[in-house]
């Protein structure tokens, strides 16, 4: 075949060779190009020309000849700005079979329409090979296929959307209103309400901050609850048995009296605080619940839903409203393998969200917490080692609801022939509660009084006690301290403390371990990582249980404002709506129906303190007194003022505390002797008839003069007799 391009058979002329010269500056410098170690050269033989051209190969009539390709086969760069030279398709192939590009990140774009298949001869006509590499498609969609994925689609929507199937032509409106449990962990209290019926969720307490001198608990504040009961009937509902549930039950009982509905060992241990308070009379106001079965209260139906949490018999809650259903998470995780065997009801969640559930209230205290809580069976495996690991007494402390730990616990003493001895009013009350109602099955042979344990070995000894929390009065604390009346800590004893400290207690916990240690104890905390397990979900069970509801609107509760903001984040990633999302606080009262949420008014909330010493309530002034005390001291002058010449009558007696030290008395004492003449000199005759303007002018001078020098607001009493 004839050769139409003279470059090319120039190059054929010159022979095969392994170094080509190429120009890289403008000056057209040549340098020594690399051989290709793919290039095959096959041995000729002597001058043989290998590379003959293809005699079966067409020439292309369309091809232009190459311009910068030189006689003696080097090639000139030409400019590219881009960065990439597209191969020549001149070029002959037949030395370039196995060639590559030297460098791997400039490689050359190969050109689909040469030739592939090195010598073979190719017979198709010009083009032929254009669409080799174009995938077909061999899959024909008809429409009965179309109209099958077009279902299949449509029921996918809906399975994601069960919340279209609530009526949304229902005119009902409902009102929710939390009253604790917002901002802060623990105080769990809100009102669900609709025209005729309120419902009170939980009513529990909290613990206070070091700030609240001689302050015990904290509870809601119970004024909108007044305003309620003129204008609705009103009902309590209790999910579950924790303190931050039904701690302020009995403060509640004390100024309103509704009737009650829970399980029977909710209700068991609000019986036991009204007891110690006084109010057995209102047992009679308990109404006992069963599970899977709706009770109607008021203009509701509640269902009572069994979940798993750090307490026996917690549930959720199903509320049919004139609105829609609403689902009331309460606290809650989702253990597969829980200790007494009764997982959560997930069917029931799921039953109600195939229905359609309008709002959905979780539990957002572990939303920052990835992954699922683990599960309280793995701590009775930690207690296998400590119980192995330990050759003196044992005293295990945790939460006095948490009855599966102390069960746990219990179990490894009694295999290790341990006698249990329970130490706590608390613990000891909770512990024969459930014994009472068939929840704790260890015999009596097993337990000893308080008394009896200096009778026993060291290594028979399980002490169950309270205090986890550092509390000033538990019984572990009264231990450390050596004060209390039947236990003293020794070098061989262990002590467990299986619990996490509550938000705020970090600092009494943390003493509470430093006394221990002092007296020679070995401490088991937080080197074992399942020492202790919450019981509220992480963020893979939140997920589950949006995914099993999908509801219409949700509300995160329980938890401070970071808290709520990451499960309503978590929400979101759930297929909820953001704009059907409300972030609530204490107080915020929302109004929901099918069509709309939003935030209507604010009620009043706060905290009312509780002296357990005496279990009465102590005033919001009296606590602010005592934080003015704590921080800024107090200032005593005592005067006498002479009506006829506006003169201070001897010395005035000043008296400090928490401001100034014992040393500098005298001169503090002087200070205000001389104001107070100062002062005296520049008053009006007529401005002392007036006993209480005096008194007040005073404490205003005083006042001045201490924030000047001391940059102090202490609390200032001026008694001032005028003679």
């Amino acid at each position: 075949m004839e050769n139409n391009n003279p470059n090319r058979e120039n190059a054929q002329n010159q022979g095969q060779k392994t170094q080509r010269d190429n120009t890289t500056n403008n000056n057209n410098a040549p340098r020594e190009r690399r051989p290709n170690p793919h290039r095959q050269n096959k041995p000729t033989g002597g001058s043989e020309n290998t590379n003959r051209p293809n005699p079966n190969r067409q020439a292309n009539p369309n091809r232009k000849p190459k311009q910068n390709q030189e006689v003696n086969g080097n090639v000139q760069d030409r400019p590219a700005p881009n960065g990439n030279k597209k191969p020549n398709p001149n070029q002959n192939r037949h030395n370039n079979v196995d060639r590559r590009p030297n460098n791997p990140k400039q490689g050359k774009r190969p050109n689909n329409n040469q030739n592939r298949q090195g010598n073979k001869p190719n017979n198709k006509p010009n083009g032929g090979n254009r669409n080799r590499n174009k995938r077909r498609n061999v899959t024909t969609v008809n429409d009965t296929m179309r109209k099958y994925l077009e279902i299949n689609d449509r029921i996918k929507n809906e399975t994601m959307n069960p919340w279209k199937n609530v009526d949304m032509s229902a005119k009902g409106k409902i009102r929710f209103t939390p009253l604790g449990g917002l901002g802060e962990i623990g105080g769990n209290m809100a009102v669900l309400e609709t025209e005729t019926t309120a419902i009170i969720i939980d009513v529990g307490m909290s613990f206070p901050d070091e700030t609240m001198h001689g302050v015990d608990i904290l509870v809601p504040d119970f004024s909108y609850l007044h305003t309620l009961k003129k204008e609705k009937d009103v009902y309590v509902i209790i999910t579950h048995g924790h303190e931050d549930h039904i701690g302020a039950m009995p403060y509640l009982f004390k100024e309103l009296q509704f009737p009650i509905y829970g399980t029977p060992l909710a209700l068991a241990m609000i019986e036991n605080k009204f007891n110690e308070h006084g109010l057995s009379q209102y047992t009679k106001n308990f109404n006992f619940v069963t599970m899977r079965k709706q009770h109607q209260i008021g203009d509701m139906k509640i269902e009572w839903m069994h979940n798993t949490h750090s307490i026996i018999d917690a549930c959720s809650l199903a509320i049919e409203t004139p609105a829609g259903t609403i689902i009331h998470t309460a606290d809650f995780k989702v253990d597969h393998t829980p200790v007494d065997n009764y997982t959560m009801d997930l069917r029931r969640f799921a039953h109600y969200g195939e229905k359609g559930v309008l709002c959905l209230f979780s539990d957002s205290t572990n939303s920052h917490n990835p992954g699922a809580t683990k599960s309280e069976k793995v701590v009775g495996k930690t207690f296998d080692t400590l119980f192995e690991l330990a050759k003196g007494r044992v005293i295990m402390s945790t939460f006095s609801s948490n009855v599966h730990r102390i069960v746990q616990a219990m179990e490894r003493g009694v295999l290790h022939g341990r006698k249990v001895c329970v130490i706590g009013r608390s613990m000891e009350r909770n512990i024969e509660t459930n014994r009472a109602l068939g929840f704790v099955d260890i015999e009596d042979k097993h337990f000893i009084e308080v008394h009896e344990v200096p009778k026993y070995a060291d290594h028979e000894i399980l002490i169950v006690t309270t205090g986890s929390q550092g509390e000033t009065m538990a019984a572990l604390n009264r231990m450390a301290t050596d004060e209390h009346r039947h236990i003293k800590l020794k070098p061989s004893d262990t002590v467990i403390i299986s619990a996490s400290a509550i938000p705020g207690n970090e600092g009494s916990v943390s003493s509470l371990l430093n006394k221990l240690m002092k007296a020679g104890c070995t401490v088991r905390y937080k080197e074992f990582a399942d020492i202790h397990v919450s019981g509220h979900a992480g963020q893979e069970e939140q997920k589950l249980i949006l995914r099993l509801v999908q509801p219409k609107f949700f509300l995160p509760v329980h938890g401070e404002y970071n808290h709520i903001a990451k499960h309503a984040r978590t929400a979101v990633e759930c297929g909820v709506d953001e704009r059907n999302i409300l972030l609530m606080g204490d107080g915020d009262q929302i109004e929901l129906t099918t069509k709309y949420l939003k935030k209507v008014k604010t009620v009043k909330s706060g905290k009312t303190y509780i002296d357990n010493q005496n279990n009465m309530t102590i005033e919001n002034d009296v606590v602010l007194d005592r934080q003015k005390l704590a921080e800024d001291g107090i200032i005593n002058v005592v005067a006498q003022i002479s009506q006829s010449d506006q003169k201070v009558v001897g010395k005035p007696v000043v008296s400090t505390h928490g401001l100034v030290p014992d040393k500098d008395d005298k001169k503090f004492q002087k200070e205000i002797e001389v104001m107070l003449e100062t002062m005296l000199l520049n008053m009006k005759p007529e401005a002392l008839k007036n006993h209480k303007d005096i008194e007040n002018d005073i404490r205003n001078s005083i006042r001045k003069h201490v924030i000047r020098t001391k940059k102090r607001y202490p609390l200032i009493i001026p008694t001032i007799f005028i003679i």
